[in-house]
């Protein structure tokens, strides 16, 4: 408990190092509740995944301390070139703006230092748009508005079948589609506006991480293989589009990924494909089903409320680059 024996009066930034995971206990408790009441999210594996490395002392990350209390923590993973801040908490009693972007600068800080970053990316469910306003006045972070979407599972008729239906064909995912899909992802978000908030739409090497990523890892929930699809066109042969889900919590589907290539755009199939992973989402017990989207891309967005989605909370994506 040494790193919790501050000044009286004084907040301090220290090293996730310092601690160990029961100390963080009260607030990842905290934030697990948060999560499930804000975000109908079940955050409870995160929590374990980070009061596991906090113990090993294998997270990069700060906490801050006031008093000596644990008034909030986050944390930051390194892929190749890129530093990725996975979280930022602080408990709401702390929580105005300032003490958020003290602990997101005192993360980015640590990541610049580092010789190989070159960029660094976040998307921060839990904070208020103070913390954009801050870091984009104070430290020239490109922030970009997101969604989080609802859709009433439970409660909804079923979508019609659409002009798409029965004219490319849609099967079930499996492993060997893996490497196609990533040609699927890097094609068709070439100069969109999600390839400025994540490098690995980018390239077919970056999408295949990003597909490995939500299959392997709890972050975007588990992977819920028999909602997920990809679609050929009957002319072509070609692997044109695909539709990747999970389930977040109890009853609770997330989509996670739905693209199409531009050839392949304008006929429907964006629609199916999401129209067949809700109907297999709710074979399985989903009530409700979420999805997030930048506020930018308005084609999507009139897609997903014409679907019967609805916003439930704005947040944002952050990216520096060097």
């Amino acid at each position: 408990m040494g790193a919790l024996r501050q000044a009286a009066g004084a907040v301090e930034i220290v090293p996730l190092r310092n601690l160990v995971g029961r100390e963080l206990d009260p607030t990842l408790l905290e934030e697990t509740v948060e999560w499930q009441t804000e975000l109908d999210w079940d955050f409870a594996r995160s929590a374990d995944l980070v009061r596991q490395f906090t113990d090993t002392r294998s997270l990069a990350g700060f906490a801050v301390i006031d008093r000596g209390e644990i008034a909030g923590y986050g944390y930051s993973v390194i892929e190749d070139h890129k530093g990725l801040i996975g979280d930022v908490y602080i408990r709401p009693p702390w929580r105005d703006g300032p003490t958020e972007a003290r602990l997101f600068g005192a993360i980015l800080d640590e990541l610049v230092g580092t010789e190989e970053i070159r960029r660094v990316e976040s998307q921060l469910l839990l904070p208020g748009p103070a913390l954009g306003e801050i870091l984009q006045r104070e430290r020239g972070i490109e922030v970009r508005n997101r969604l989080l979407m609802s859709y009433p599972a439970a409660g909804a008729p079923p979508l019609p079948t659409g002009k798409a239906f029965g004219r490319f064909y849609i099967e079930p995912w499996v492993d060997r589609h893996h490497e196609s899909a990533a040609g699927v992802i890097a094609l068709s978000y070439s100069d969109h506006i999600d390839s400025r908030i994540n490098d690995q739409y980018r390239t077919q090497a970056g999408a295949r991480r990003f597909i490995y990523n939500i299959v392997q890892f709890p972050g975007c929930g588990t992977f819920f293989k028999p909602g997920s699809f990809v679609a050929y066109d009957l002319t072509t042969g070609w692997l044109v589009g695909i539709v990747l889900t999970s389930f977040v919590r109890d009853e609770v589907g997330h989509i996670t990924q739905l693209c199409v290539i531009p050839a392949a755009k304008g006929r429907g199939l964006g629609y199916e494909l999401l129209r067949q992973a809700i109907a297999a989402l709710r074979l399985h017990g989903a009530r409700r089903i979420s999805l997030t989207v930048t506020a930018a891309n308005t084609e999507a967005i009139q897609l997903y409320e014409r679907c019967g989605f609805r916003e439930v909370r704005q947040f944002a994506a952050y990216v520096w680059e060097g």
